[in-house]
C-alpha cells in the first residue's frame, strides 16, 4: 500500500516522497498495527495518519487537545481537497449536528474532537454507529502524569476505544516524551503491541540561543525591530508580562497581538487569526496557556521569560520554522524566573507526588541555562537521544567567539566551601559565605571562621551565583531537589578537588536579520496574501516559504514545471497554478532570464539562469583560463547564470574546446554522490536529486556535476 501512499502524498500535498521516518510509520500502520510516533514539532506527524486516513475505508478520528488549533488543520485539510471537520465546545449544538451529519452521510474521512468529548455518553454512542479504522492521539504525551501537560480527559480515549463494536488501529503521536512518559503512553491508551518509532528530536533548521541579558527588553525590541518583516512568536510566563511586552512594542509602532487566558474567548481568537493570516507579524502569549499555532513561516520564537521545564519549552520553540528554512529560538533568562516558576508550582499543583517532579523538571531546564556545552546536544540527551558530536555550531554555547579557560582552582574553592559548611545550603548561601558576607545567618553558622571565608571576592554576586549554577549544569556538584534546593557534593566534586577532573568552561550575539529574499519571492508573497484574503485561509495554506522560494530560484514556467516544485500537488496546481505561473512568467520576460532546457543522451536537464546576450563572453573568459566563479564574480552575475552560458553554448551546436576547472564548485566525493542520486532518479528533475543528497548540497553543485557528466560528456 506504501505505493498507493506515495500517490495520495503526490496529489494532496505535493511532495514526490516521504521523510525518512514518516515512510516507516505509515508502512506500520498501514499493516494494521497499532503505532506510537515520537518525532519532533515540525516533523510531519499529521502526515503520519492522515494519508493512512485516506486509504482507509472508515473515517479517522484524531483526539486532539488544543480546540484552538483544530479549526487551523481542519481548514487545511479542506483546502487540499480532503473533507474534513472537528467537535469541540466552540460550535453550536446546530453545527455539531451539520458535523454528524456529514460523518453519517460519509462526507468527512477525518474527525478532529476534543478529548473532554470522550466524556459524553451521548457522543460515544453516536460514534458506535461510524465506522472507525483509525483513532490518532495527538499530543500523546497528555495523558501521562509524569508529561509536562497532564490532561485528565486522556484518560478515557482506552474507555472510548473499548466500548467501540469494532476496535480500529490506534496511533499516537507526540514531540516531546522522555521514556517514563513513553511507557505511560503504551499502558494508559491500551496500544497493542505498538510499533515504536522514535525519529529523532533534533530540528536542525532551528539556532537555539540562551542569553543572560541585563536589560531583556531592550534586546527584545532591538530584535524585533531588526526583523520587523518576519513572523515571530514571544513567550513570556504571566498575563501582566505579556501585556506589558505588548503595550511597549505597540507604542513602537510595531505590528503585535497578544494571546492569554485573561482576554475574552472573541478577542483571542481574533487575535490569533491576526497572526496566523500574516495580518500582524508578532504575538505575544503566556506559556501556560495553550496558543495552537501551526503556521509554516515563523521565523524566530522568542523566550523572554524561562520555561516550566525542557519539554514545554522544546514543543514551544518547535513552532518556529515548521517549513524547514532557518530559524532562531532565543530564551533570555533572568535569575527572577526560577522564583516565578516555583511559584507557579506551589499555586497550580495540588499532588504531592507531581510538585516534587515538576520541581525536577524545573532543576533541568535551570541547568540547560547554565550549561556551558552544546545547547542542543543537551536537550537531545535529555530525551534520552545519544550524540556523538561536542559542539552542532548553531546554537549560542557553540557559536559563542569566546576561549576555553581552564576553571578548576575556582571550582575547587567552590566545593571546599560547600564540604567545610557541613550542613546543605543553596546557591546563595554559599556564594554568600565565598564573597566573605557579613549576613547574620553566615555570623551565626560561624561561617565567617572557615579558611574558604571570603575567598573568591573578586567575583560579583551574580557572577558567582552563575559559575555555581553552571558547575551544577555541568554536575561537578549537585542539588537535592524541593522547592528550596540545596547544594551537595558527588562523585565528581571529589574528582575535581583532588585534581583528577579538569573544569573547562568557555568564557553577545550581535541582533541581525534573520534572512534576505530576492524579488521574485517578494512577489510571490504578495500574491500569496491576496488569494489567501480571497480563499478567507492563512497564506501558508496555499504554498509555505519553502515553496515559494525554490519557485523563486527555478522559475517554473508550465503545469509541469511548477508540479516539479516541492509542496505543489494536484489540488493547488489546479486552483492557483495558473496566477503564480503568470506573475513568474512576466518576471522573467521583466529581468531578462532565460529557462533552458538541454537534451542530452535522451536526458531532460533544467538549467536556469540570467540570460545574457553575449553569452559568448563566458566562454571566451573560460577560454582564456579563468575559472567559473571567477567569470561570475567579474561579470557580477551567479554561478548557475554562467552555467547556463556554457549550456546555452552548447545546445548551439558549438564546441566547447577548452577545460574546466569543476574542482571549485565539487570534490571527487561530492560527485560521486550526485552521479548516484542520479542513477537512482535521473537527471530530469533537480529537486528529487537535492532531496536525496546531504544536507550542503546546493542546485549549483548539482547543475555543475550534471554538466560535466551529461552535457560536456
Amino acid at each position: 500500500m506504501i505505493n498507493e501512499a506515495l500517490k495520495a502524498l503526490q496529489k494532496y500535498y505535493g511532495y514526490k516522497d516521504f521523510r525518512k521516518s514518516q515512510k516507516s510509520v505509515i508502512e506500520n500502520i498501514l499493516s494494521g498495527k497499532d503505532t506510537l510516533a515520537i518525532m519532533p514539532t515540525g516533523g510531519g506527524k499529521s502526515i503520519c495518519y492522515q494519508i493512512p486516513a485516506l486509504l482507509f475505508d472508515g473515517i479517522t478520528i484524531v483526539v486532539s487537545p488544543l480546540i484552538s488549533l483544530m479549526k487551523d488543520q481542519v481548514d487545511s485539510i479542506k483546502e487540499l481537497g480532503i473533507g474534513a471537520g472537528y467537535i469541540n465546545s466552540s460550535l453550536t449544538p446546530k453545527e455539531s449536528f451539520d458535523i454528524i451529519s456529514r460523518l453519517q452521510g460519509q462526507s468527512i474521512k477525518i474527525l478532529y474532537v476534543a478529548p473532554e468529548r470522550l466524556e459524553s455518553t451521548e457522543f460515544c454512542q453516536m460514534m458506535k454507529n461510524l465506522d472507525i479504522s483509525q483513532i490518532a492521539v495527538d499530543e500523546a504525551h497528555c495523558v501521562s502524569q509524569w508529561g509536562h501537560d497532564f490532561r485528565t480527559s486522556y484518560r478515557y480515549i482506552s474507555k472510548f476505544i473499548k466500548a467501540l463494536p469494532k476496535r480500529p488501529i490506534v496511533t499516537a503521536f507526540t514531540a516531546t516524551a522522555t521514556e517514563e512518559v513513553r511507557e505511560d503512553i503504551v499502558k494508559l491508551i491500551q496500544l497493542n503491541n505498538p510499533g515504536v518509532f522514535i525519529s529523532g528530536f533534533d530540528r536542525e533548521n532551528l539556532k537555539i540561543n540562551c542569553l543572560k541579558e541585563g536589560d531583556r527588553f531592550g534586546y527584545l525590541l532591538n530584535y524585533v525591530k531588526e526583523n520587523r518583516e518576519q513572523s515571530g512568536i514571544i513567550y513570556a510566563s504571566t498575563r501582566k508580562e505579556v501585556d506589558n511586552i505588548y503595550e511597549k512594542l505597540k507604542k513602537e509602532g510595531l505590528s503585535v497581538s497578544r494571546y492569554h487566558a485573561g482576554l475574552s474567548d472573541e478577542e483571542r481568537k481574533n487575535n490569533q487569526e491576526d497572526f496566523v493570516y500574516d495580518r500582524i507579524n508578532v504575538i505575544i502569549a503566556t506559556n501556560a496557556f495553550g496558543m495552537g499555532i501551526d503556521k509554516s513561516n515563523v521565523r524566530y520564537v522568542i523566550h523572554f521569560n524561562m520555561p516550566r521545564n525542557i519539554e514545554a519549552y522544546y514543543q514551544e520553540i518547535g513552532r518556529a520554522g515548521r517549513d524547514g528554512e532557518i530559524s532562531e529560538c532565543i530564551l533570555l533568562f533572568s535569575a527572577q524566573d526560577i522564583i516565578t516558576q516555583k511559584y507557579l508550582i506551589e499555586t497550580s499543583i495540588q499532588s504531592s507526588e507531581r510538585k516534587i517532579n515538576e520541581y525536577k523538571k524545573l532543576q533541568f531546564m535551570i541547568d540547560f541555562v547554565h550549561y556551558n556545552g552544546c545547547l542542543r546536544k543537551y536537550i537531545l540527551n535529555y530525551f534520552g537521544e545519544s550524540i556523538e558530536y561536542e559542539e552542532c555550531g548553531n546554537c549560542s554555547n557553540c557559536i559563542n567567539e569566546g576561549q576555553l579557560v581552564d576553571k578548576t582552582i575556582d571550582a575547587q574553592k567552590v566545593i571546599s566551601c560547600i564540604y567545610r559548611m557541613k550542613k546543605d545550603f543553596g546557591v546563595n548561601m554559599i556564594a554568600d559565605v565565598l564573597r566573605a558576607s557579613k549576613q547574620q545567618k553566615i555570623l551565626q553558622h560561624k561561617f565567617n571562621e572557615l579558611s574558604t571565608y571570603g575567598i573568591m571576592k573578586d567575583y560579583s554576586k551574580d557572577d558567582l551565583v552563575g559559575f555555581i549554577n553552571t558547575l551544577i549544569a555541568h554536575a561537578y556538584i549537585a542539588l537535592k531537589e524541593g522547592e528550596f534546593p540545596t547544594v551537595i557534593l558527588n562523585s565528581m566534586s571529589t574528582r575535581v578537588l583532588k585534581g583528577e577532573e579538569k573544569v573547562i568552561l568557555k568564557e553577545i550575539i550581535k541582533v541581525k536579520k534573520i534572512s534576505s529574499n530576492n524579488e521574485l519571492f517578494e512577489e510571490l508573497r504578495i500574491l500569496r496574501r491576496e488569494i489567501a484574503a480571497e480563499e478567507g485561509v492563512p497564506p501558508y495554506y496555499i504554498f509555505a516559504d519553502t515553496t515559494l522560494k525554490e519557485m523563486s530560484t527555478r522559475y517554473p514556467l508550465t503545469e509541469e514545471q511548477l508540479l516539479d516544485i516541492s509542496g505543489v500537488g494536484e489540488s493547488k496546481l489546479e486552483k492557483f497554478g495558473s496566477k503564480f505561473i503568470e506573475i513568474i512568467e512576466k518576471y522573467v520576460i521583466d529581468k531578462n532570464i532565460e529557462i533552458s532546457w538541454i537534451f542530452k543522451k535522451k536526458t531532460k536537464l533544467q538549467i536556469d539562469g540570467e540570460k545574457v546576450k553575449t553569452h559568448e563572453i563566458s566562454v571566451n573568459m573560460l577560454r582564456e583560463g579563468k575559472s567559473i566563479k571567477e567569470i561570475a564574480k567579474e561579470r557580477e552575475c551567479t554561478v548557475q547564470t554562467i552555467i547556463n552560458h556554457i549550456a546555452k553554448f552548447l545546445d548551439e551546436g558549438k564546441s566547447l574546446d577548452t577545460t574546466i576547472k569543476f574542482d571549485e564548485l565539487f570534490d571527487e566525493e561530492q560527485e560521486k554522490l550526485v552521479l548516484s542520486v542520479v542513477e537512482q532518479v535521473g537527471a530530469e528533475r533537480l529537486a528529487p536529486i537535492k532531496e536525496k543528497l546531504p544536507e550542503g548540497f546546493t542546485y549549483d553543485t548539482i547543475r555543475a556535476v550534471i554538466l560535466k557528466n551529461y552535457v560536456l560528456a
